[in-house]
């Protein structure tokens, strides 16, 4: 398998699994700017519509959408305990983080990295953030992950975007919880590592 992936962009998720769940994955680098492989090809010609992560499952198959890319990746070391099984209704509790994540925090931090984006929005944007990271915040109380005590997939969605907070000036020390659970997903061998792989630590 190769992940197409940008150091520290939404890519780094499914990179954390599959550190995590020790599944062997080829990195490549993408130039966003440019739409371009190192070796200058199109990245068009895997990701129509240009963004990270990209998923080639060697199968011919390739999938792009960060929390479908975690949850495939995840699924290939079923013992890893990363995403329940299906059926399971913790799947569905897995899979509806997920699903908040990608929503309701990943895409308010758009409007953060797009230039233009007026002041009005960006402002707007930070207010949705502060009632999203409220609610994720009171869910962590007396919890070490979003799933209990065990390490799961959107643990490491959540940590990929909570990890821009610094880029856009969002102080996360209010949110006490989030804050320990940060410091708690930083030290994991696995996240370590897939942050060594990305130049990032």
């Amino acid at each position: 398998m190769k992940l197409y992936y940008k150091p520290g962009a939404c890519s780094l998720a499914p990179h954390i699994v599959a550190c995590e769940a020790n599944v062997p994955i080829g990195l490549v680098s993408v130039n966003l700017a440019e739409k371009k492989l190192d070796d200058g090809s199109d990245y068009f010609s895997i990701s129509p519509n240009g963004y990270v992560p990209a998923l080639d499952t060697g199968t011919g198959l390739v999938l792009t959408e960060a929390s479908v890319v975690i949850q495939y990746i995840a699924d290939q070391n079923p013992g890893a305990g990363l995403m329940p099984k299906a059926g399971e209704e913790s799947r569905y509790r897995a899979q509806q983080w997920l699903a908040f994540i990608s929503t309701e925090i990943h895409k308010s931090f758009g409007a953060f990295f797009k230039s233009g984006t007026p002041a009005e929005t960006k402002q707007m944007s930070r207010e949705l953030l502060a009632k999203r990271l409220s609610f994720v915040d009171k869910s962590l109380t007396g919890r070490s992950y979003l799933m209990g005590e065990n390490f799961t997939a959107p643990d490491a969605y959540l940590f990929t975007v909570l990890s821009w907070a610094k880029h856009v000036q969002l102080d996360l020390a209010p949110y006490e919880n989030l804050s320990r659970f940060m410091r708690s997903v930083a030290s994991r061998p696995g996240v370590q590592q897939a942050l060594r792989e990305e130049g990032l630590a």
